[in-house]
């Protein structure tokens, strides 16, 4: 095979970030160009930042199946972006629990956001366990019983793993949970804007997403709590949203979120077809050649635009820098872990052989990605790999 030209980059790394849509970026210069004043403030152009801001949330809390009726009507708490929905939903529902650390249990396949905060509750007096995956990286619901404890505080499993893909099941969790009394958390934030999400038909208490995963603005995310759960802020320094998240809140920003959600809600059927559709495409254009790969979860429910891609016997790291090479832009696993030399999280709990952890490279597809450019990224892989294995 001759090497590829210097030709256009191909970005398959959208669980990373996504492109921002042309129509939120409109939204949002709009809503800077209408000149809001600080939604906090009393005054009547205040109010009418208020207005627009309390519009704004229920409109994403009905696309999200929150429930905004009732007494204790849910909340959809605006923060900085998935991390900090995943730090304020730990600590803030650990905080509100019970004065003596107890129990929290997460899955072994969760992202740096949630094990980070969970072992940070360790070192505190938290007593931490895990729920095991099987072979394909789905969490073993049968296993929850057996280590739920009389002093399990809460419990967090991602809805959909940012590695492999893997879809969760979540609502079987919550249902166990919900018997138990014990509050469970979802980190959906590579799931809102690739599969449809609903808080309520879940069961969970609480629910973390970000924008910039389904083409929204970057620096805004959200938590949904449910209206009868218990929640401590985090940072302090003002009364804003149920004196959850003290801060002026960015009501651009939340107006582009909100415009990338009903963005992907009017076509997100042709949305899914095609990225699993393109998604597999990739896969069997790899597969057709000689290079020997597997794909990492492929018989598990998966998100339509991830392929987790093992070449047995190579090193990842040195794929991905010579892919980057040839503009195909991919990752070895989360962007926030990027840079650490530790394998993945993931692929390990898998217990997948260490050539297959040690080799694999994720492919994140996007609404931007084109047929050509599925092909063209098939041939410029295909020809690095034979590079590094002749």
């Amino acid at each position: 095979m001759n090497q590829p030209a210097a030709e256009d980059a191909i970005y398959l790394d959208h669980n990373a970030t996504t492109p921002t849509r042309p129509e939120v970026v409109e939204a949002v210069a709009e809503c800077y160009r209408q000149g809001y004043a600080n939604p906090a403030s009393h005054h009547l152009l205040g109010q009418k930042a208020k207005a627009r801001l309390e519009d704004a949330r229920e409109a994403m809390a009905s696309l999200l199946g929150l429930d905004l009726s009732g007494p204790k009507p849910d909340r959809l708490v605006f923060t900085s972006g998935g991390t900090e929905s995943n730090c304020l939903a730990l600590f803030g529902m650990a905080a509100a629990r019970e004065t003596t650390p107890g129990q929290i249990i997460i899955s072994a396949v969760e992202h740096s956001s949630v094990i980070e905060p969970a072992e940070h509750l360790l070192e505190t007096g938290w007593r931490l366990d895990q729920l095991g995956v099987d072979a394909n990286g789905v969490v073993r619901v049968e296993r929850l019983e057996d280590i739920l404890g009389d002093d399990t505080r809460l419990i967090s499993v991602t809805l959909a793993n940012h590695d492999i893909g893997a879809i969760q099941p979540v609502s079987d969790l919550a249902t166990i949970c919900r018997a138990r009394g014990v509050p469970i958390h979802t980190d959906a934030i590579q799931a809102v804007g690739k599969i449809p999400v609903d808080f309520r038909s879940l069961g969970v208490d609480a629910l973390s997403l970000a924008a910039h995963k389904f083409q929204g603005p970057l620096g805004i995310g959200a938590l949904a709590v449910r209206g009868d759960i218990d929640i401590r802020p985090i940072h302090y320094g003002g009364h804003q949203q149920w004196d959850l998240r003290p801060g002026t809140e960015p009501l651009p920003l939340v107006i582009g979120m909100l415009t990338a959600l009903e963005l992907w809600h009017g076509d997100h059927e042709t949305h899914h077809r095609h990225l699993a559709d393109l998604r597999d495409r990739f896969e069997a254009g790899l597969a057709e050649g000689d290079i020997d790969v597997r794909v990492n979860g492929a018989d598990a429910p998966r998100l339509p635009n991830v392929s987790n891609v093992a070449f047995a016997g190579l090193d990842a790291q040195m794929l991905l820098m010579a892919l980057d090479q040839v503009q195909v832009a991919c990752s070895v696993g989360s962007a926030c872990s990027s840079g650490s030399t530790e394998l993945s999280p993931t692929l390990l709990a898998m217990e997948l052989p260490k050539e297959i952890v040690r080799g694999s490279l994720r492919f994140s597809l996007g609404a931007t990605t084109t047929e050509a450019e599925i092909d063209e990224a098939v041939r410029r892989i295909r020809y690095v790999v034979e590079q590094f294995r002749g």
